[in-house]
């Protein structure tokens, strides 16, 4: 496997985003980035991104977040952000994600009492982590995301986007982040949101993603995510769901865990206005207070 590294430099001066990284190395030698913000001792509240962004997504969240007393811990995910980039497609599967954030998150940092806050890929990912030791989540946050197997044929909106990412000969991550928001972005945003890639060699694994989400029965990850949505149908710690009024890929996907995760039950689930796919950018004060009042309740 050849692995890319962006350089530090790629990363200076980014637009409100004086964090300092942090890493673990895994097994086979990959380097995860992660932020670690606010008191240590604190239950941490684990924020997911997804596809194509990294842990940028979540600096409006993290300020309110720390001000209300809690940890944040804001990994990137292998193939994006500071994190250790596989240069071929076929170095990523849903299942080495999964296996790569449980190794950095469970086995490295040793998360427990954890807030999850999954969006896009990270509730695909995030919500595997949760059935795979729910032990280690006190609750958990679903914001435009799903677990998805399968058995549902996806929407017009996501098969294009999926037939985009496959087929288009340019990959504007920043525009494509811009364009899945309510807010116009700044070029000094949109240009962070393309720091992590230098040139097309280092967008394999964003290229990668949209193919990796299961759309038939005959998808390699149907049979795990089906035995995940049998640990979420006993999983009684609270979960909310908070999803924005303006995402066409998960409108509705809300519905699969209401009713049907029994920690969701008298839960304050609740619809973030002028919201589009990228939430945490449009919304993020709101969306950190959702999240505060939620483990405060």
């Amino acid at each position: 496997m050849k692995i890319l590294r962006t350089p530090d430099e790629r990363f200076e001066n980014l637009p409100d985003f004086g964090y300092e990284p942090h890493y673990v190395e895994l097994a086979d030698g990959l380097r995860v980035h992660y932020l670690d913000e606010g008191p240590g001792g604190a239950g941490p509240v684990l924020l997911m991104h997804g596809e194509p962004t990294w842990c940028y997504l979540y600096r409006k969240m993290i300020p309110g977040l720390v001000a209300a007393g809690h940890r944040c811990v804001a990994p990137d995910l292998i193939g994006f952000g500071r994190s250790d980039k596989p240069s071929e497609q076929d170095d990523y599967t849903y299942q080495r994600h999964v296996d790569w954030m449980a190794e950095a998150l469970f086995d490295r940092l040793e998360l427990s009492g954890i807030t999850l806050f999954g969006q896009d890929w990270g509730g695909l990912i995030g919500l595997r982590l949760v059935a795979m030791a729910p032990e280690r989540f006190d609750r958990v946050v679903a914001a435009n995301t799903g677990l998805p197997t399968g058995d549902r044929p996806p929407n017009e909106a996501f098969l294009a986007w999926q037939n985009f990412s496959r087929e288009s000969p340019t990959f504007p991550i920043g525009s494509i982040i811009s364009n899945g928001c309510a807010t116009r972005l700044s070029a000094e945003v949109v240009a962070a949101y393309d720091a992590p890639f230098p040139d097309d060699s280092f967008k394999a694994g964003a290229r990668r993603f949209p193919s990796l989400v299961p759309t038939s029965v005959d998808d390699p990850a149907h049979r795990a995510n089906t035995e995940a949505w049998e640990v979420l149908r006993r999983y009684e710690r609270p979960f909310l769901c908070a999803y924005s009024d303006g995402d066409p890929i998960t409108r509705g996907t809300e519905r699969q865990f209401i009713g049907h995760v029994p920690g969701t039950a008298g839960q304050p689930h609740c619809v973030i206005e002028g919201g589009g796919h990228f939430l945490q950018e449009d919304k993020g004060p709101e969306l950190a207070a959702v999240v505060s009042q939620f483990i405060s309740g």
